[in-house]
């Protein structure tokens, strides 16, 4: 383990701005989750809904509000009718996908199978 040292202002190491950018949006509930389902292709929002279980409408909505403002989502609206709106990711959401791809197996290697009964979301 490392040598604590005696606490000093100037030796306290700050969180990079970097990850503070990336866990104000990630570190909210669902986002990564509907980041992942995006990754193979676009879905609409009943989609979405269903990928995602446990999830609201409203906070979905919310959420890819979120994304769509972060440039990591892109919302296409398909005349009707029915009107049909579809979700998918930017460049920039896509490039997400070799960090989100470590996450799992990180967690697979590290956290308990089902820590908080969310198997299904696995799915």
């Amino acid at each position: 383990m490392a040598e604590l040292r005696a606490h000093d202002a100037g030796s306290c190491r700050k969180v990079d701005d970097g990850m503070a950018r990336v866990f104000q949006l990630f570190g909210k509930r669902w986002t990564g989750l509907i980041v992942a389902v995006l990754l193979p292709h676009p879905l609409y929002f009943a989609d979405l809904r269903r990928a995602v279980p446990g999830i609201s409408e409203r906070m979905l909505s919310d959420r890819l509000t979120e994304l769509v403002s972060a440039g990591l989502v892109v919302r296409d609206v398909q005349a009707g009718p029915p009107l049909r709106v579809s979700y998918s990711l930017t460049e920039a959401g896509a490039a997400l996908e070799p960090a989100l791809k470590k996450l799992r197996s990180w967690a697979d290697k590290h956290l308990p199978a089902d820590p908080y009964g969310s198997s299904e979301l696995r799915k």
